[in-house]
């Protein structure tokens, strides 16, 4: 293949593949992402055949990275991301130390020195931006407190390795390796100088970025082109994201995350992220093929127990890790499971590292070797850990003295005063309110009627107690904290959370109460519905349904009244849908 082609060849090949690979493994069950790592496989250079260019194919993943981080951010705000830092913080830190002493005990075991076991610790303990964000939005938990959670925990993950990856050439002697120039003053300036680069670029985003970049937006919308809308869209995101790799230190994926929050503050962010939907969508494919073409399966027969060991790190070593930090910090065993389940595989940084660690003479090659095994295998695992996870969470939610061990509440002073309910009488409790919860919330209000909401995100709650909304904080699967909205006074429980098996807790806690009452509950799948009419929770309601009941409903009448016959000359015999459009200004257009 010619050299001037070498970049279409392999965006060609590895769309078409991904395609052909990704079809062939849904029709047999497996997550579509599985045929893209088996299409990576066989363009890569230790299988027949096609070999395409592995230094261009990183390339197209890092682009790739960047888009979905950019995407992530525009969901993300900066009070988002304060909300979790307390735990994102500490189980970070906390779980890259316990999976580097894990990886290094193992390193150990074979046979190798201490620096080379600590560089493979530290590999396997950061977790793929790709691979958790896909796995999070494909479970609509992205925008969920759990998802805010792993963000939070990935942005951690990310600056600790950017910490690592400027640390490491000066460690290089010390540990084993071999020299290399490092800035002088020593480790103690190097460390100052990377974190006083970090700091700075986050000051300039959030002085400068959060005013420049949605004034810029509004701008070019103004033009009313929409090309250069989605130019200047993508011109932010890979501008920013490379600018502060070059001018700050700072990793490509962390540069578009920032990007993305300073474009929050703009009233086109949901604009913005629909126009970059498409290329996140494409290049996060060419992510999983950039990992396939890295993956020798000879080493599968060659080294099997290293390998296993190193997947048992990553997915069952890790998993519990996150699990007890996440218990420990009195979280739900639902949330536990969920971040258990992100953070069980690694992906790009670990690549980037044992590269690194490999030219410093830290890693031997055999190390790389096994780390892109662990990742292939734990990327094409990882949606079955989901599914443990969500079985296990429907095991535990099945046994309440077991939850109740599990779940330790959070102290009373971390709590904030409920509201005055005692006078409540006929009401309804609703427990969740954001976009649905809230909707409901202002229904009931207008309606004059009384209720009470239970909401367990700790931002959401201070925003509605700040705007004079009866709610009470905590999560409502606990007793104590449905206790005080007095269920055995109230006529309806509606439930909006995503999670079935906590919503039959709280159905199950309030008929304690008061068997009369009649609950509504939200659900996302047929499963969960199954699931929560075979336990009699109520009235069971799935969002997907009933939104395409409506959009139905409405398009049907629209049909129906366009189906008028036109007079020329009086617009009041003109045809229904033209006098809808012309009555709503355009809108129906």
């Amino acid at each position: 293949m010619p050299h001037d082609t070498a970049l279409i060849a392999i965006i060609a090949g590895g769309l078409v593949l991904s395609f052909l690979f990704g079809v062939g493994a849904a029709r047999l069950g497996l997550p579509p992402l599985v045929g893209y790592l088996l299409a990576g496989v066989a363009i890569g250079p230790h299988t027949q055949g096609f070999v395409a260019d592995t230094a261009l194919a990183q390339q197209l993943a890092e682009i790739g990275v960047i888009l979905l981080m950019f995407g992530v951010g525009i969901h993300f705000s900066a009070a988002d991301l304060l909300a979790v830092r307390r735990i994102a913080v500490t189980g970070a830190s906390v779980q890259i130390v316990l999976a580097t002493a894990l990886g290094a005990a193992v390193a150990h075991w074979w046979g190798w020195p201490l620096g080379s076991g600590l560089v493979f610790g530290i590999c396997l303990s950061v977790a793929s931006t790709v691979v958790l964000l896909r796995a999070l939005e494909d479970r609509g938990l992205l925008g969920s407190f759990d998802g805010r959670i792993a963000v939070g925990w990935l942005v951690v993950e990310d600056l600790v390795t950017v910490l690592v990856l400027v640390l490491l050439p000066a460690l290089a002697v010390p540990l084993g390796g071999t020299a290399r120039t490092a800035p002088d003053g020593g480790l103690a300036a190097t460390m100052a100088l990377t974190l006083a680069k970090v700091g700075g670029f986050v000051a300039v985003m959030f002085v400068v970025g959060r005013r420049v970049v949605p004034w810029l937006l509004e701008r070019v919308a103004r033009m009313a082109s929409r090309e250069l809308f989605t130019l200047a869209v993508l011109a932010v995101a890979l501008g920013i994201a490379v600018g502060a790799s070059v001018l700050f230190g700072v990793s490509f994926a962390l540069g578009a995350f920032f990007a993305g929050m300073v474009v929050n503050g703009s009233d086109l962010s949901h604009e913005a992220a629909a126009d970059s939907l498409p290329l996140q969508d494409a290049f996060s494919v060419l992510f999983f093929v950039a990992v396939g073409m890295l993956f020798d399966p000879a080493i599968v027969l060659r080294q099997p127990l290293e390998v296993l060991a190193v997947v048992l790190i990553v997915m069952v070593g890790k998993s519990l890790g996150a699990f007890g930090i996440m218990l420990a910090s009195r979280h739900t065993v639902r949330a536990a499971l969920t971040i258990s389940a992100s953070l069980a595989q690694v992906g790009e940084f670990s690549f980037i590292l044992a590269s690194l660690g490999v030219s410093l003479g830290l890693l031997p090659r055999e190390g790389q070797s096994l780390i892109v095994a662990g990742a292939i295998f734990s990327i094409a695992l990882n949606p079955l850990a989901f599914a443990a996870t969500a079985r296990l969470a429907r095991w535990v939610g099945d046994r309440p003295r077991l939850s109740a061990a599990l779940e330790r509440p959070r102290p009373a002073f971390d709590v904030p005063p409920p509201p005055a309910t005692s006078g409540l009488h006929g009401h309804v409790i609703v427990v969740g309110y954001g976009r649905v919860g809230g909707t409901i919330g202002e229904t009931l209000t207008e309606a004059g009627v009384p209720f009470v909401a239970v909401e367990q995100d700790r931002v959401t709650f201070e925003r509605l107690r700040a705007r004079g909304v009866p709610v009470l904080y905590g999560n409502a699967g606990r007793a104590s904290v449905l206790q005080p909205a007095h269920p055995e006074r109230a006529r309806l429980i509606v439930v909006t959370a995503p999670d079935p098996f906590q919503a039959r807790a709280i159905v199950e806690i309030a008929r304690q109460a008061n068997p009369g009452i009649v609950a509504v509950v939200r659900t996302h799948t047929d499963e969960e519905q199954a699931y929560l009419e075979a336990k009699a929770v109520g009235i069971v309601v799935m969002g997907e349904r009933e939104l395409a009941r409506a959009m139905a409903r409405h398009a049907l009448e629209l049909w129906q009244a366009s189906g008028a016959a036109a007079v020329p000359g009086d617009p009041d015999r003109a045809p229904a849908g033209a006098r809808l459009r012309r009555e709503s200004g355009g809108r129906l257009a």
